[in-house]
């Protein structure tokens, strides 16, 4: 007879009917446990008046030590991100691995992170788009504590090329983030597309039989030569990548002096989990230059031999 784990259930029944008078064979037999498992728990109520304790199985948690407590505090400080995320980071910046789920219990025990209760239901597969090269690009408008906030991002690599604090969403500052792009990265490639939702900072309000709609912001993008295109109504998942960009700078604004603080480590510092590949993490700023159109390197190769042979 194969013996099974002794359990809290087969200790009581143990005890139990011992102390009705069965001997230690019939209880051994119906428990299916050895004899001798039988005697020591006896023997244990009789010397204590108490169950025998279960030895959890399984191996000792490892505890963090102080080096791997302090490197988890500088990365969380550093990057913002979660267990999951931080578990590669560390891995790749600080070489070391200590995983996810050990850096998570440190962050609760530290209150630098809180416990969410899981989604319910199955979610729908995701399907994510994105243009192939860097200079296809979006803008919106956000807002936090009375702050106008706007944004150009790069589709490909989720770079900040442009971005201001505003009191008021109109036009006229859309159209001077439009610009700011243009005198920054005109140079090394000219913007492709720009994608908008249907906002009154952009005009875009449909007129006539056929939906057209006409705006001083549309008419100076489309001077540029470049296609303007309008998010569904009422679909924010066009304009998703940006939506995620907002979602970080309610989060995380406050915790910069500056908008230029923000963004240098929105770009420069904070690696995106978009860009992730198999070996190695990207930063926006990385994926940016790694992104560009074979023809806009080789310009910009040009333009660095025409300075040296000045």
């Amino acid at each position: 007879m194969g013996y099974g784990r002794l359990t809290e259930r087969k200790i009581r029944y143990i005890v139990r009917h011992k102390q009705r008078g069965k001997s230690n064979r019939e209880i051994a037999f119906e428990m299916r446990v050895s004899i001798s498992t039988v005697k020591r728990v006896w023997s244990y109520w009789l010397a204590h008046k108490e169950y025998l304790p279960i030895r959890k199985r399984g191996r000792k948690v490892k505890e963090l030590s102080e080096k791997e407590k302090e490197i988890i505090r500088e990365a969380k400080a550093k990057y913002k991100l979660g267990a999951r995320r931080l578990e590669r980071i560390i891995e790749q910046v600080y070489g070391i691995h200590i995983p996810h789920n050990r850096i998570h219990r440190f962050l609760l025990e530290e209150s630098l992170a809180k416990e969410e209760p899981r989604k319910k239901g199955r979610r729908k597969p995701y399907i994510r788009y994105e243009r192939e090269h860097s200079m296809s690009q979006a803008i919106d408008w956000f807002e936090k504590d009375g702050i106008k906030f706007c944004a150009i991002l790069d589709d490909a690599s989720r770079k900040i090329l442009a971005a201001g604090e505003f009191q008021h969403a109109n036009t006229a500052n859309s159209i001077a983030l439009v610009d700011e792009v243009v005198a920054k990265y005109w140079d090394i490639m000219p913007l492709e597309e720009l994608i908008s939702d249907n906002g009154s900072e952009f005009g875009a309000h449909r007129k006539g039989e056929r939906k057209e709609w006409d705006s001083r912001f549309k008419r100076h993008v489309e001077s540029l030569g470049i296609k303007l295109i309008t998010s569904r109504i009422k679909h924010p998942q066009t304009n998703g990548k940006i939506e995620k960009l907002f979602d970080c700078y309610g989060k995380h604004r406050d915790d910069f002096e500056s908008l230029d603080g923000f963004v240098y480590w929105y770009n420069n510092i904070r690696f995106h989990e978009s860009l992730d590949t198999k070996h190695y993490l990207q930063t926006p700023e990385d994926a940016f230059w790694s992104r560009l159109p074979v023809e806009a390197l080789v310009g910009l190769a040009a333009k660095l031999f025409e300075v040296d042979d000045e």
